[in-house]
């Protein structure tokens, strides 16, 4: 069975381990924010209790994060 992460999960890991913020929220999808080699990151994590995995891989590439070293962190 494979591993799930909810979207609270997801954006913990991302502001603790990979130095992204929180720069807003709309309604169930919370912005992240990071700079970069003078570039901006920006990726939207929906809040949701599982994501899946088609969702959180395109996070997680908008995020220029390398899934070994996510769930590294889970």
């Amino acid at each position: 069975m494979a591993k799930t992460v909810s979207g609270k999960q997801l954006v913990k890991i991302l502001t603790k381990h990979f130095g992204f913020q929180i720069a807003s929220q709309k309604g169930s999808h919370i912005k992240l924010k990071k700079t970069l080699n003078n570039q901006t990151l920006v990726t939207i994590v929906p809040d949701h209790k599982e994501l899946a995995r088609g969702t959180l891989k395109n996070v997680l590439g908008l995020a220029h994060v390398d899934s070994h070293d996510f769930w590294r962190h889970t």
